[in-house]
Order: C-alpha cells, then sequence, then structure tokens
C-alpha cells in the first residue's frame, strides 16, 4: 500500500470493470457509505477513503495551510487516483467532497467519467443575488461555538444537521464521527468550508454533474442545485429527494439508495 493510501485509509472493494470513488463531507468518514456500498460492489470496483481531518485519519498528517481552501483536499483525490492507477471513475461526492470532486475534475477532467453531488453548495453565505442560507453572524456563532465546548457543540450539531432527534440512530452514527475529530482541525476545517466560495470555478466543470438534494436541509438551501445546475460549465441534471437533512445517504438510505443507483448507471440523455 502506497503512501496516499495509507495515509487516507484507502479501502478497496468488488471488482468491476467501472471504479466508483465515494467521498464522504465534514465531520464523517468513509463509514457514512454503507448502506450505499452492498449495492455497488457486484459490479464495480469501489474507492473508499477518509478526508484529511477525519477522527479515522493521524491528526499528525493534517497540515492546516495546505487544508485551508478545498484545492488541498482535491490534490489528494488525483494522487489517490495516481496512486491506484485509476485511469476514470465515477466520483460520488457528500457535501464538501462534492465540490472537492468539481476542483479535482477542473485540473484532470479525463479522471472523472461523471460527479454525482450530494448536498452540496459553491458557497454557504449569502451575497447579492445569491443565497447560501448563511449570514457572516451565523457562522462566527456557530465557530465561536466549536471553539468554547467541542463536545457540546457536537450534541446540538448532529441532530440539526441529520434532521431528527438525539436518539435516531444515524444521529448518534453522525455525532460520533464529528466528535473523533480533533477539536482544533474540526474548526478549521468547518472555516474552510463555511467561507469558500467556489461560484466562479463552476462554469470550467465540464464533467457532468448529477445534483442530489434534500427538499430540506439545514446546510445547503434546496435553492442551490438550481443554481449549480444553471452555472455548470458542462451537462448537469437535478433530483430533489423527499428526504430531510444533510446526510440522507445516512438517515433515510430506503430513499436514498435507489435514487444514487440510478445516477451512478444512468448518464445524463441531453
Amino acid at each position: 500500500m502506497g503512501v496516499v493510501e495509507q495515509a487516507h485509509n484507502v479501502k478497496i472493494l468488488g471488482s468491476g470493470d467501472r471504479t466508483i470513488v465515494l467521498a464522504h463531507g465534514f465531520g464523517t468518514d468513509q463509514s457514512v457509505w454503507k448502506h450505499l456500498v452492498p449495492h455497488v460492489v457486484e459490479d464495480y470496483k469501489v474507492v473508499l477513503y477518509d478526508n484529511m481531518g477525519a477522527g479515522t485519519t493521524n491528526p499528525e498528517y493534517f497540515d492546516f495551510d495546505r487544508y485551508s481552501s478545498l484545492e488541498g483536499y482535491a490534490y489528494d483525490v488525483i494522487g489517490i487516483l495516481e496512486e491506484l492507477k485509476v485511469s476514470s471513475c465515477i466520483y460520488v461526492g457528500h457535501s464538501v467532497s462534492a465540490m472537492i470532486g468539481a476542483v479535482a475534475s477542473i485540473s484532470r477532467p479525463d479522471l472523472f467519467s461523471k460527479l454525482l453531488m450530494i448536498s452540496a453548495s459553491p458557497r454557504y453565505l449569502n451575497d447579492v443575488d445569491y443565497f447560501g442560507g448563511y449570514e457572516q453572524e451565523d457562522l462566527d456563532q456557530l465557530f465561536q461555538a466549536m471553539e468554547s465546548n467541542f463536545k457540546a457543540w457536537c450534541s446540538g450539531f448532529a441532530p440539526l444537521a441529520v434532521g431528527a432527534d438525539m436518539e435516531c440512530v444515524s444521529v448518534q452514527e453522525f455525532s460520533r464521527t464529528l466528535f473523533n475529530m480533533r477539536p482544533d482541525i474540526a474548526l478549521s476545517v468547518a472555516q474552510t468550508i463555511f467561507q469558500s466560495d467556489m461560484r466562479h470555478l463552476l462554469c470550467h466543470v465540464t464533467t457532468p454533474c448529477h445534483i442530489i438534494q434534500s427538499m430540506k436541509d439545514l446546510a445547503v438551501p434546496v435553492v442551490v442545485s438550481e443554481y449549480l445546475h444553471q452555472n455548470l460549465g458542462g451537462e448537469s441534471i437535478v433530483e430533489v429527494m423527499s428526504t430531510e437533512g444533510h446526510l440522507p445517504q445516512l438517515s433515510s438510505p430506503d430513499v436514498v439508495v435507489p435514487v444514487l443507483l440510478r445516477h451512478i448507471r444512468s448518464d445524463i440523455v441531453v
């Protein structure tokens, strides 16, 4: 196993001709895909990995400068694909990893046959003629809460993000992976994500994009999926599901897994 693979806890399952890469979002790790994996391993080679900074990675490897922008993560994705000698993949990115995949595809479009973007946003802050869902004051309060008492913040944020109460298994699961992050790393990653603005890059994304969104999501208003659709440089399609929450693949797998499988198997018809 190569250095990059080891650092990112890369796992390869299945043995199909086509490769699927599953990329998790903030506060989770590759376990967030546990409901999807059994449905794809028979037909595809499946690559799972953890983003640097996830609780399952070595915190000593987290370079605060490198990961102060999404480009650092995008270079990791390209590095993993190169080390595994993957010539082309179907990339399934959740939340920030959807945008990380988009950035990576601009540099190396040859590596991506299509992108599935789940709960994706190019910008979380509201702007003139743009509704991202947050004001700067909201984000400042969020960062302050993380800094003052990380455990308490996790307990409060997890139910809001998942869209259910603490008794729910998926909330407990998200709470666990969130709290596994080292607090200073979690704060840095959250600041990088929530303060990011990738709108200017969307026109350069020419890989076909399948935009998949919950009807109700605390982190990403549903209008953002339409914004992506209108501004991406290549073909794109939007599907808004009847789910609630930012992690629908974890909280509503019965609805989400069939949707993901359909988008994985079918290309956009122009």
